[in-house]
């Protein structure tokens, strides 16, 4: 694919600079009279060429778009396979082949499967020879585990499957905890087994290191036969169905899967430890059943449903983290008795039947709590079998014309959707069918009639030879029909897979050829079911649950009607048989597959997005789009430019004729009015009905200038505050579950930490609001366009992205620009964090973890029309996690309970304990988010829990531990539930890796060609290195995996290509030889931690590296040279840090915490450390700004060099600001920009200001 798309790069390319060498010389040409046949002439050749040159880039993108877009089925590699049942996740996909084997297929990534081995070799200390294997008969074995109890010899290790590769040889790990060890890898106790320590101390008797190896899956974008190492006594019979689900019961072990499957004996059986690490699972395990199972079907959580031979259904309960298997049968009845359930599929809340007759069902009430459900709905429509896949979105076969089908109208609040649609989609070899004809006629559309009347003929000559007519109409068109990712398979013939990087579609088909055939639901016989369905709201005993509207569906009798089908006369044409097909097919022309399964477990259908596949688009809309794709975002931006340009040059020369007039008016005013309410500044502090007026007026100069009036009453007297927009240094949403507020700040505000905060009656009206300030505060400081490539970017707590344009006082000494006067805009978008670069390369990681590029746009989200960019603005999307925790206390009668103490927590409460948060009135952070999940036991927090997830400690609030002891009197869970945003902005998903940090090269200049190194490490803790990344395509191609011995958390790359890493465990990494040429160098070297503290975060600039430990203490690296870039000692420079950021001139920001204004205490304000200098790497005080409520900030695009001159100071200069320094850590009174970060940890925060 990088091929296609160099090669269609390079085509564009010379055609565009053909056009315009073309247009220059003609522009520098003057032709006469005689001159004019000539010059026609040449120009019908050069069209000529032209077209040839098209046709040619119109035949490739259209395979490369087909390829991106997921627009037709590809046969799967092995070819010699044939296969009847298969089922697909996001990761892989699972089979069973025509010789009823299992078959995995583990889609390719840049992030490799390994997983370590390890052993421990242990030796005990003797007087005669020192420590040495001669061990005690009571001791552990000599090569052991961790606990000592399983002999592990280093040759007793084998690979489990022939799908593994040994990736090295065995190595000692030389780290315990996060700090290196003597030179062997030795830990020392007094004996078996004990708290091991680096160094040997005088009572040291035993001792033992580490081994370790890895070994890597290789058996990628490969069909795998699973095999089992069983007792053959205890082997499972063949099987007859497979169901993969489970990934969202727990997150430990990483990328954990329950495979279900049925034999032909009728007997379940369950896949044993199937996670990321372990792809193939260890071995089945068999379940029994009431009965004979034919077919059974997995959820994402814990829904799990089974069909068995007299058309009952059985539902397993008791499925949890603990017990992936569950712990017993419940049995459903079918709909009717005469037609029992043939086939089932589940996702997270929804149950999808077929029965018998064909007939398509939809289990009502269905949740975690109860996964029965209550009753049956009849759908319209026949279906061979249907299959749940992401989001609950529902796909089928349908029974007479074999088409794939797809369920549009699912959404949250209606979960069985609206009408069923059949996918317009080719195979593979239909492809091979469209010649260059068809793509002349394509880019025939771009020239004039006459043009494209020639091609016509050229088109009608070329397909006069084939036996379809009907080919040429439709091949053109198909490459504007999606399907996502989707592989196919064939029953007789081959499973197809297109292993597309982050989602999987699996369909199986046909045995035989078969002309079209009528459709199980049409539009009409949707419409005439609606129509003849019975209203259930007439006979549910259940009219609290979902309302049924606007859907075909039908409410199950206890006696249904006798006729099969309710609407035999409504079929319509498949679109499948319209398609061609390969010579190497055995269909006819006219004819289309007939597909016998389908799986959409990988296929993430959004149900706010548009779909394109059940139409054929034109071949002129094709064209323009795959041809928009291909121009870069630099070409058009310089097309942009250069309009501009003339436009303001046209716009100089007409006014200049009409310069003696005199202005009709002198200024204009235009005022705009609501009603908001306002935060009132005096005690008691409440909200306010307040009149608000923006009054714009536009002087002479034409400079527009805007005041905001803010009206109230205060004792019946009215009363009014005044803000000069030019003064406003930032707007920005409030985090509140309860209001539509925002705060308005200007600098005497940021060092009160007392913003303007207003809230507005509805969502949209704040936009509103926000969207018209935005705009007017820009147009007072003249700010339009996206962001300079030197800009500062910072995102909030909330999510909310902003950036401010840097000038060269920011840095200069002695007269710098104080922070709180920086002036901020929002860009639309939703991100954790982001990283930048002086070469306008941008990367954000959400909340989900997924990556995002900036395109180059601005505006986005509420910030619309003009101050928004048209294009390079789409759809984005986000998932957080909203906490709360369950606290109970033990007493003697009952145990641990609800009932606590009267100086005790509440019971439900916040993580601080001092907010009341429970299931029912906890709300989503704001109104923008929706829940997408249910509440659920959260594992996965720091400490470790029970089984059950509950957390011990001594007393409320303490050090929280898994496990419960005699000494704990309390303990605590974590309940977490899932909230999604959708908006827009100018960011594109870079799929398939999700990320947990990124870093890009600060350097300050560079080729628009050059590569520019990208650091990033993902969610798993896998290190990797982008390649690929330039200006022009700051996405980049492809991941290389930097291998690791541990989780890593956090990386940051210097200047000079130095790269830093932190460890999970909190220890420090450097990572030696990195280059241009050897992008991920050769190797880690273990850096000493501070003295008892973990690191958790790292930024390197020009020569200066700054991390951040997990208490907040921020820490200079001390001896870094060229020729020792490891640097030699740590040395503390502040606490009281959340985040750090060290810019391309080593510059230092950072968001602190407990920040003192005049008004209140801060969490989350960015600081900017003043004074650093060669001679003074660490700066000498902080200066602070906006805040509080940030949550990230980035300076490493900010290469904007301060004036040499502004940068001498004098020795007497800083004596003074030492000396201020010491009063103010001495408690003196001065400059709140010049004291250290340090306040009284007494103090509480103020709850009124705007924090996280």
């Amino acid at each position: 694919m990088r091929e296609q798309m160099a090669c269609v790069q390079s085509l564009i390319q010379g055609l565009i600079e053909e056009c315009q060498e073309r247009a220059a010389y003609q522009e520098q040409q003057k032709p006469t009279c005689n001159q004019l046949a000539c010059q026609d002439e040449a120009m019908c050749s050069f069209l000529t060429s032209v077209i040839e040159r098209m046709a040619s880039y119109m035949e490739l993108n259209k395979e490369l778009s087909e390829l991106i877009a997921g627009q037709y089925w590809e046969l799967c590699k092995d070819r010699q396979l044939e296969f009847k049942r298969v089922s697909a996740v996001k990761q892989c996909c699972w089979g069973i082949a025509c010789d009823h084997q299992v078959y995995a297929f583990v889609f390719s990534s840049d992030v490799p499967i390994r997983y370590q081995e390890e052993t421990y070799e242990n030796q005990r200390w003797n007087p005669v020879g020192g420590f040495c294997e001669k061990l005690m008969p009571s001791d552990r074995w000599q090569w052991s585990d961790v606990s000592g109890l399983k002999h592990q010899q280093l040759d007793s290790f084998t690979l489990p499957s022939p799908h593994w590769e040994w990736e090295s040889d065995w190595y000692v790990d030389e780290n315990i905890g996060g700090e290196p060890t003597e030179k062997g890898g030795w830990t020392y106790a007094i004996d078996f087994p004990a708290t091991y320590a680096k160094d040997k101390k005088w009572n040291s008797c035993v001792r033992r290191r580490r081994w370790i190896r890895y070994r890597r899956y290789k058996s990628r974008d490969t069909w795998a036969k699973i095999t089992s190492h069983d007792d053959p006594k205890q082997l499972p019979d063949p099987f007859n169905d497979i169901s993969i689900g489970g990934w969202e019961i727990t997150d430990e072990p990483v990328g954990r899967l329950s495979v279900w499957a049925v034999s032909l004996q009728g007997r379940v059986w369950y896949r044993e430890d199937v996670c990321h690490h372990n792809p193939e699972g260890s071995s089945w395990s068999f379940i029994a059943t009431p009965g004979e199972a034919v077919q059974i079907s997995c959820g994402p959580y814990d829904l799990l449903w089974a069909t068995l031979w007299e058309g009952q259904a059985i539902v397993r309960e008791g499925i949890d983290r603990n017990n992936p298997q569950g712990v017993s049968w419940t049995l459903v009845e079918p709909p009717s008795s005469e037609n029992g359930i043939l086939h089932v599929s589940v996702g997270v809340n929804v149950v999808w039947a077929v029965t018998k007759d064909r007939k398509v069902w939809f289990r009502r009430g269905v949740n975690s709590h109860n996964p029965c459900g209550t009753s049956w709905i009849e759908m319209v429509g026949e279906m061979m079998m249907v299959n749940v896949g992401l989001n609950d979105q529902v796909w089928g076969i349908g029974s007479e014309d074999r088409a794939v089908y797809f369920r549009q109208g699912v959404t949250p609040s209606e979960l069985s959707g609206k009408t069923w649609k059949a996918i317009v989609s080719a195979r593979d070899s239909d492809r091979s069918q469209t010649g260059s004809s068809t793509s002349l006629l394509s880019a025939g559309c771009f020239f004039s009639d006459d043009v494209r009347e020639q091609m016509n003929l050229i088109a009608q000559s070329d397909t006069d030879t084939s036996s379809d007519t009907e080919s040429l109409q439709v091949h053109p068109d198909l490459a504007d029909m999606p399907l996502l990712g989707a592989p196919a398979s064939v029953n007789g013939n081959n499973v197809g897979s297109q292993p597309a990087e982050a989602s999987a579609n699996v369909a199986v088909a046909p045995q035989d050829s078969a002309p079209e055939e009528a459709s199980p639901a049409s539009g009409s016989g949707e419409k005439a079911g609606a129509e003849k369905s019975e209203s259930p709201a007439d006979q549910d005993p259940h009219p609290a649950e979902l309302q049924w509207t606007n859907i075909d569906l039908k409410e199950a009798h206890k006696k249904p009607p006798f006729s099969t089908s309710p609407f035999p006369e409504t079929p319509i044409q498949s679109s499948l048989g319209m398609f061609s097909v390969g010579d190497e097919e055995h269909y006819g022309a006219d004819e289309h597959p007939l597909w016998a399964w389908v799986s959409g477990g990988g296929c993430l259908v959004d149900s706010h997005s548009s779909l394109k596949w059940f139409t054929l688009q034109s071949g002129l809309l094709c064209s323009v789009q795959s041809l928009s794709l291909s121009i870069s975002p630099a070409q058009t931006a310089a097309w942009r430019k250069q309009i501009f340009q003339q436009l303001s040059e046209r716009t100089k020369r007409e006014l200049e004729n009409f310069r003696h007039y005199e202005q009709a008016i002198e200024q204009s005013v235009w005022v705009k009015t609501g009603t908001l309410q306002w935060w009132r500044s005096w005690k008691p502090h409440k909200w306010t009905d307040v009149r608000v007026a923006l009054e714009q007026f536009t002087g002479n100069d034409g400079m527009r200038d805007s005041i905001l009036f803010i009206y109230y009453l205060h004792h019946e007297e009215k009363k009014y505050i005044h803000v000069f927009l030019n003064e406003v240094t930032i707007l920005v949403e409030v985090l509140n579950d309860a209001k539509h507020s925002f705060a308005l700040y200007t600098p005497e505000k940021t060092k009160q930490r007392w913003p303007i905060r207003l809230a507005a009656a509805t969502e949209q009206e704040m936009h509103d609001w926000l969207a018209l300030l935005s705009m007017s505060c820009c147009e007072s400081r003249r700010i339009q366009g996206p962001p300079s490539h030197q800009a500062i970017w910072s995102v909030t707590c909330k999510g909310d992205v902003f950036v401010s344009e840097p000038g060269p006082e920011l840095e200069a000494a002695p007269h710098l620009m104080p922070c709180d006067q920086m002036f901020w805009r929002q860009i639309g978008g939703h991100l954790r964090l982001i990283e930048c670069n002086s070469h306008g390369i941008v990367w954000g990681i959400g909340y989900d973890h997924t990556a995002w590029v900036y395109t180059g746009g601005y505006g986005g989200g509420f910030i619309q029309g003009l101050a928004s960019s048209a294009d390079n603005i789409y759809m984005q999307s986000d998932v957080k996690c909203v906490y709360i925790y369950e606290n109970q206390r033990w007493n003697p009668v009952t145990g641990y309970s609800s009932r606590g103490l009267p100086t005790d927590r509440y019971m439900w409460s916040d993580a601080s304990g001092l907010q009341e948060c429970t299931k029912v009135n906890t709300k989503p952070p704001s109104p923008q988010w929706s829940w997408v999940s249910d509440w659920y036991i959260d594992f996965n927090i720091s400490g470790g829990t029970d089984r059950e997830g509950w957390q011990y400690a001594a007393d409320f609030p303490a050090s929280y531990h898994g496990h419960k002891t005699m000494k704990d009197f309390v303990r605590r869970r974590r309940w977490a539930r899932k909230c999604k945003i959708i908006t827009n902005g100018p960011w594109l998903e870079v799929p398939p890796i999700t990320l947990w940090d990124i870093t890009i090269i600060p350097s300050s200049a560079a080729d628009q060609e050059e590569l520019i190194a990208l650091w990033a490490v993902s969610d798993k803790g896998d290190v990797l290195c982008r390649l690929g990344v330039t200006q022009q395509n700051p996405a980049g191609t492809s991941w290389l995996h930097v291998g690791t011995d541990q989780p890593f958390m956090s990386v940051s790359i210097g200047a000079f290509h130095q790269v830093w890493a932190v460890a999970r465990d909190g220890s420090t990494f450097y990572r030696g030889s990195v280059s241009p040429k050897k992008p991920a160098g050769d190797c880690w070297y273990h850096i000493p931690s501070p003295p008892k503290q973990k690191l958790k975060q790292v930024s390197v600039g020009r020569t200066s590296v700054l991390a951040v430990d997990k208490n907040g203490n921020l820490w200079y690296r001390q001896g870094i040279t060229p020729s020792y870039p490891q640097g030699s000692q740590w040395d503390h420079v502040s606490n009281n840090i959340r985040k750090v950021s060290v810019g391309p001139l080593d510059q230092v920001w950072v968001i602190a915490d407990k920040v003192q204004g005049s008004h209140s205490l801060s969490c989350g304000t960015v600081c900017h450390r003043t004074g650093v200098q060669p001679l003074e790497p660490k700066g000498i005080s902080w200066d602070y700004g906006i805040g509080g409520g940030w949550e990230h900030i980035t300076v490493r695009g900010n290469a904007t060099e301060a004036p040499k001159a502004a940068l001498h100071e004098t020795s007497e200069e800083h004596s003074a600001k030492s000396a201020h320094l010491e009063d103010g850590e001495n408690g003196g009174k001065g400059n709140h920009s010049k004291t250290t970060l340090m306040v009284n940890e007494g103090q509480e925060l103020d709850r009124n200001t705007v924090n996280c």
